[in-house]
């Protein structure tokens, strides 16, 4: 199969969907990978390892992206949509329930769209599970950052020191992201409580997070009452394919102090704050009502060398098993991609997706 990886375009975003060891592992076994000049050099690959693994490198986006099969790590953009056809196979990151213009475009050009945050493997992601982690620990390190007074915070410290309380920290989700982010909260020496629905996943939280770290059941009232003492707030709902629930409303925020700091993990799904807009890493912040918010819509982007290992290991065995078989065998013989299909044949196939945007479903004919 012939596979193209593309340079990404988006504002900042310099990872890239293939290692030159991915690349080398496809191509050892017989197939095609077209790499565009420089696509790797923002993850510290540069062009001459792609071609020391068996890479065909070219400059020009329109090669990349003739290939049957184009594996990306963001949506595209707008300017890429010229790209699309009925019979290309996309495979990266689409959050589709919060980007119509984008699902429109795959919708009425017949691409098959693939999309890793929908990837299932005994009710885990596994292919959104390591840009989750990394979401998760950047979004301490975020909020620590802000909350200084010289960049607009209230001037508290996510530890404290000895006399002084540490600041308060609630993550709202208890998945991937959440947990790392409790996590990494706790090891700052902060005081964490993680709101969550799921009883089991609480019982989980709580064996294995330090013992500063408390969960608490996601209700309105318990999100209400952490909002009038909380430091640093950490959006990390995910329902896989849906539009984010917003949980904290505008007037709910005017409850907040000043100088708080929000980051919202969850933009890429529209966001789980009202107030919540994308943001990109060169203007990452903006303040609603006294506090800031973080909504950068690609954090792991800021570590590309760690996120580009880490997305690469995870999808390296799914985009192999589709160059292998071809697309229709391949998600007969593993119903955890199939669960990645979003878009075939001009259809909405993510029963989640259509009914997050009140679109018609496809029965997903793979499962």
């Amino acid at each position: 199969m012939h596979i193209g990886v593309p340079r990404e375009i988006k504002k900042l975003e310099t990872r890239v969907a293939c290692t030159p060891s991915a690349v080398r592992h496809l191509v050892s076994g017989g197939h095609r990978v077209m790499v565009q000049c420089g696509a790797g050099v923002g993850s510290g690959f540069s062009d001459d390892k792609y071609r020391r693994a068996g890479a065909v490198m070219t400059e020009s986006s329109e090669e990349v992206w003739q290939s049957e099969l184009v594996v990306k790590v963001k949506e595209p953009l707008e300017e890429e949509f010229r790209h699309f056809r009925s019979d290309l196979i996309l495979f990266t990151f689409l959050h589709l329930a919060g980007n119509p213009s984008l699902l429109q475009a795959l919708l009425d050009s017949g691409v098959t769209a693939i999309a890793y945050e929908t990837v299932q493997d005994n009710g885990r992601l596994p292919l959104l599970a390591p840009m989750s982690e990394i979401a998760g620990k950047m979004s301490v390190l975020m909020g620590g950052y802000y909350l200084a007074h010289q960049h607009g915070g209230e001037g508290i410290l996510l530890g404290g020191v000895p006399g002084v309380l540490p600041a308060k920290v609630s993550v709202l989700g208890g998945g991937s992201a959440g947990m790392q982010a409790a996590r990494a909260a706790a090891s700052c020496g902060a005081d964490v409580t993680v709101l969550e629905l799921d009883q089991e996943r609480m019982r989980f939280l709580e064996a294995a997070l330090p013992p500063q770290v408390h969960t608490l059941y996601s209700t309105e009232q318990h999100i209400d009452e952490q909002l009038s003492s909380v430091d640093l707030l950490i959006g990390a709902v995910l329902v896989p394919g849906a539009a984010a629930a917003k949980l904290v409303t505008r007037s709910m925020l005017r409850s907040v102090k000043k100088g708080a700091v929000f980051v919202d993990i969850a933009i890429d799904q529209g966001g789980c704050f009202e107030t919540s807009r994308a943001t990109t890493h060169d203007a990452p912040v903006f303040i609603e009502e006294g506090v800031i918010h973080y909504c950068v819509s690609n954090m792991p982007a800021a570590y590309p060398r760690t996120s580009t290992e880490a997305l690469s290991g995870a999808t390296l065995s799914c985009i192999r098993r589709i160059a292998d078989l071809g697309f229709e065998s391949a998600m007969v013989m593993m119903p955890g991609l199939a669960g990645g299909l979003n878009i075939w044949k001009g259809t909405v196939t993510h029963r989640t997706l259509a009914d997050s945007l009140g679109l018609s479903f496809t029965e997903n004919p793979f499962l």
